[in-house]
């Protein structure tokens, strides 16, 4: 076997086709956007690059035939969070082959070693969480738009090789139409909270408008921000820039309904945002966004081909959490789900095993669990000791993802 770093043209196209062969006859599996997947690695793109570095590897056998691929990253944000100096890997793919599997491993773990650094957590993104973060354990389905989707065998090369239980991911579903095709009723008890925030004063929603984003992109990072200052005391501010970028990258998918904002005198204090599943879509690209399959997009969001949504992120400020308005904002999803028959399920994905509070609110939704993801840790220095995510933020309350 040998191991080369991505470097090349031709690398850097194993490193994309390489999982399109391995997948070919599994029907859940959904081919992340070659150009998405690129823009992970891309310097002048990938605003992670400017408090970190990222390197990748290709596989192959002795035929000179790729058999496996892997990416290691350098967040010196998130490093710094942690109680030791810790990198994450990433865009793991590997044929069924514990010696394959190992290998890439290994040069994963010496090129952080060669950093400095302690600790490695995977699989995980080089970027925001709600992409390509942790590895499927439970519910093998086709994934939402983001949830990682990996062949079954990766957790026994994951555990056997000493990476350890991190954090777990959960990810809920709930029917928002039965076989008829009529909607399904939200339980009484949110139905009785929203209608009774709703009346109260002060008390107003709103959806998202493209026209006023500036203003609404303004309220999130508000939203965002007091929520994590208060719960991180190493919290990094939501970057406004960023998340602009992220919303005209979506344009074309985003339904303005399906993200909504609470306010109280006006002032903003809960958002959540829904997007319909860009994966009905690209199941059918093979990775290729091109000029047919862009007017083929079109015409699949023109004819409802998206039936699914999933949740995103949302934020409640600290100051009104308990008080109900997510019941209200779920309230008024569920009058745009009434008129948009289209929508038949929602995926609330991902809430951590850490997150009681949201987990207990997605279940009186009436939201099942169907999918975990794993966040593996893997102790490079052998004389630390490994703690579970749950247990280091014990002593402190969770709200948001």
């Amino acid at each position: 076997m040998k191991i080369t770093e991505v470097k090349t043209k031709p690398d850097r196209k194993e490193f994309l086709d390489f999982p399109k062969e391995l997948y070919k006859e599994d029907p859940f599996w959904v081919c992340q956007l070659d150009s998405g997947l690129e823009t992970v690695f891309d310097p002048t793109k990938n605003h992670t690059f400017k408090h970190g570095e990222a390197i990748r590897w290709i596989l192959k056998d002795d035929n000179n035939k790729t058999i496996g691929r892997i990416a290691a990253f350098i967040d010196n944000v998130r490093s710094s969070a942690n109680r030791q100096p810790t990198g994450g890997i990433g865009f793991f793919e590997v044929i069924d082959n514990r010696e394959a599997a190992f290998c890439l491993f290994n040069t994963a773990r010496e090129w952080h070693l060669s950093h400095g650094i302690e600790a490695m957590d995977g699989p995980v993104n080089f970027g925001e969480n709600d992409n390509s973060w942790g590895l499927l354990v439970e519910g093998f389905m086709q994934q939402g738009f983001g949830m990682p989707y990996n062949k079954k065998y990766y957790k026994a090369f994951f555990e056997e090789y000493g990476f350890k239980n991190y954090f777990e991911q959960y990810s809920y579903h709930r029917e928002i139409r039965d076989p008829e095709n009529k909607i399904v009723q939200f339980p009484e008890r949110i139905m009785k909270i929203a209608d009774w925030l709703i009346k109260r004063a002060g008390y107003s929603f709103h959806h998202f408008e493209f026209r006023y984003t500036e203003k609404y992109v303004k309220d999130i990072v508000e939203i965002y921000n007091s929520t994590w200052s208060v719960f991180k005391e190493d919290f990094t501010p939501l970057d406004p820039v960023i998340l602009e970028e992220s919303l005209e990258k979506a344009k074309l998918v985003i339904d303005e309904e399906l993200i909504w904002f609470a306010y109280f005198n006006d002032k903003p204090i809960a958002f959540f945002v829904l997007f319909p599943d860009m994966n009905q879509i690209l199941k059918y690209f093979n990775g290729k966004l091109n000029i047919w399959n862009m007017i083929r997009l079109v015409y699949f969001k023109a004819t409802h081909k998206m039936t699914r949504m999933r949740a995103v992120v949302g934020g409640v400020h600290p100051t009104h959490q308990n008080s109900g308005v997510e019941s209200a904002i779920f309230f008024q999803l569920y009058k745009v789900f009434d008129k948009k028959p289209w929508f038949k399920e929602l995926e609330l994905s991902w809430v951590g095993d850490y997150n009681p509070r949201m987990i207990a609110i997605y279940q009186a939704l009436g939201a099942r669990k169907a999918k975990t993801h794993i966040t593996y840790r893997y102790m490079i220095n052998p004389d630390l000791t490994f703690i579970r995510f749950k247990d280091e933020m014990s002593d402190k309350q969770v709200y948001n993802r």
